[in-house]
C-alpha cells in the first residue's frame, strides 16, 4: 500500500519529479545590472542566494559583461531570477530619489545553446510567439551565436511578474530538449587568440 503523503518508492509525481530537476540558467549581465545584483559589500546577492537557495556566481573579470550563472531545483532558480528581476526594476527604474515613475521594463538576457533555440523557436515561430503572448513578455532570440561560442543570447523583457513566468516556460522547453552535440559556453570579453591558444591550436 503506497502512504497517503506520496512517498511510496515508486517514482514520484510528475510534479515532484520536476522539483528534483537540477537546473542552470546563464544570464549575461552589463555592469550597471552587475552592480545591482552585487550590492554594497555583496549583500544583495548573499541575501539572495539565502532567500533561494540557489547558488549564484558571477564570472570575474573586467569586461563590461560578466555572466551570472544561477544553478538549483527548479524552484530555486525561478525564485532567484525573480528576486533579481525584481532588483533591477527597483534599482533601474527608481529616480534619484527612490520614487519610481512608471514600471520600467527590465530586461534579462539568458544564455542558451544555439542547438536548444530551434525548440524555443518552434516551428515557423509558434512556439515562442505562443510564449509571448501567454506571458505578455517580449523574447527575441539572437540570430548570431555570441563570440567564440555555441550559445545564442535570448532576451526577454517586460515587467518582473511577465518576465519571471516567461522564463519557467522558456526553461520548460529546454528541460524538455537537452543540448545536442557540445556546448561552448560564452565568455564575455574573451579574444579569439586566447581561446586558440587554450585549445593548443596555436603552434609558435
Amino acid at each position: 500500500m503506497a502512504s497517503p503523503d506520496g512517498v511510496s518508492g515508486v517514482g514520484g509525481s510528475p510534479e515532484e519529479t520536476e522539483l528534483s530537476i537540477t537546473l542552470t540558467l546563464r544570464m549575461l549581465m552589463h555592469g550597471k545590472e552587475i552592480g545591482s545584483i552585487i550590492g554594497k559589500k555583496g549583500e544583495t546577492v548573499k541575501r539572495i542566494r539565502e532567500q533561494s537557495s540557489a547558488r549564484i556566481t558571477i564570472s570575474e573579470g573586467s569586461c563590461p559583461e560578466r555572466i551570472t550563472t544561477i544553478t538549483g531545483s527548479t524552484d530555486a532558480v525561478f525564485r532567484a531570477v525573480s528576486m533579481i528581476a525584481f532588483k533591477l526594476e527597483e534599482d533601474l527604474g527608481a529616480g534619484g530619489d527612490g520614487v519610481t515613475a512608471g514600471r520600467a521594463p527590465v530586461t534579462l538576457r539568458l544564455v542558451i545553446p544555439a542547438s536548444q533555440c530551434g525548440s524555443l523557436i518552434g516551428k515557423a515561430g509558434a512556439k515562442i510567439r505562443e510564449i509571448r503572448e501567454s506571458t505578455g513578455a517580449q523574447v527575441q532570440v539572437a540570430g548570431d551565436l555570441l563570440p567564440n561560442s555555441t550559445e545564442r543570447a535570448v532576451t526577454v523583457s517586460g515587467v518582473p511578474d511577465t518576465i519571471i513566468q516567461c522564463v519557467r516556460q522558456i526553461c520548460a522547453v529546454i528541460l524538455e530538449s537537452p543540448p545536442k552535440g557540445a556546448t561552448i559556453p560564452y565568455h564575455p570579453g574573451l579574444s579569439l587568440g586566447t581561446i586558440l591558444l587554450s585549445a593548443n591550436q596555436v603552434r609558435g
